[in-house]
């Protein structure tokens, strides 16, 4: 492949792209923030052409807060990383994408938030946040763990804790399970009572499940048995995801999203000892993993 120098005056797009938003930066030569945009939906997998328009829309928010025309977007270099392209159809959907970037490089969402929370290639982070997944990679060797998807896996996300908080009040209304806290603090959330909340949850996303996790927890804290089973059991999956991840040997291990700052407290107490905090931003790391590839073809400096 053709070697290319690389000027100190090259700009990187870096892409964070999830099942519910786009988040963009445009970051210069010397490491500087010039800005930031946000965009809609980029999980190609509920939509390819709604994820690319994401993408253009975030970056085009990036480019007018760095104050730059937007025709200055055939001059980045983009680091695109993406839920759902851990699918390998929709990789190369994305990767054959006729891009308006100077050049693209396509990775995984879990790839770049691992990169940006350690700020190096080698690490692994635990997500719990509406959805819940593993990842680590070391030595080039990439693992995935969970990353299934809601109602199939996401044990110990919000959207999972919030479905089965759902299943147990449904049975303690029917009287056909014990009886939990959670009847009376989730009927006040949703207005909704025994059947009436199974009409109130017709088409509901996973977004609005992980809306009744603090309620799990809250319940939980205070010791009601239905709660704590709930979320022993997502912490103790988690734990399990961790040994899974410690066993290939990452230099340091983060957990990222909302539900991990509260869960990690149920975790076993050694693998919640071994947790870092992680250093950036997964748009960062796409900006790093961009600039790295970029550069790996860079002309040698003799």
């Amino acid at each position: 492949m053709e070697q290319r120098p690389v000027a100190d005056d090259t700009l990187y797009l870096g892409i964070d792209g999830g099942g519910t938003k786009c988040r963009a930066v445009i970051v210069d030569g010397s490491g500087q923030t010039l800005g930031v945009g946000n965009g809609g939906p980029a999980n190609p997998y509920h939509g390819v052409a709604r994820a690319l328009e994401s993408i253009d829309n975030a970056a085009d928010g990036a480019l007018r807060a760095a104050g730059l025309p937007k025709s200055a977007k055939s001059q980045l270099v983009a680091g695109l990383g993406l839920a759902g392209v851990n699918v390998p159809s929709l990789f190369q959907i994305v990767k054959q994408w006729d891009h308006p970037f100077k050049e693209q490089y396509l990775t995984t969402d879990l790839h770049i938030a691992c990169i940006g929370a350690h700020e190096q290639d080698d690490g692994a982070v635990i997500v719990s946040g509406t959805g819940s997944c593993g990842f680590s990679h070391v030595n080039n060797q990439s693992l995935i763990l969970g990353a299934h998807g809601f109602p199939c896996g996401d044990v110990g996300s919000g959207a999972w804790i919030g479905l089965e908080c759902v299943k147990a009040v449904l049975l303690d209304s029917d009287k056909l399970g014990p009886k939990t806290a959670l009847t009376d603090l989730v009927a006040e959330q949703l207005q909704a009572r025994g059947i009436m909340i199974v009409e109130r949850l017709n088409g509901a996303k996973s977004s609005d499940y992980a809306k009744l996790t603090p309620l799990v927890f809250s319940a939980a804290e205070q010791g009601d048995s239905v709660a704590l089973r709930i979320i022993q059991e997502g912490a103790d999956y988690l734990t399990a995801v961790a040994r899974r991840l410690w066993a290939t040997k990452p230099p340091r291990m983060s957990m990222l999203g909302g539900v991990s700052q509260r869960i990690v407290d149920w975790m076993d107490d050694d693998i919640a000892a071994r947790m870092s905090e992680p250093l950036r931003q997964p748009e960062f790391g796409a900006v790093r993993y961009a600039r790295t590839q970029y550069e790996a073809l860079a002309e040698p400096v003799v």
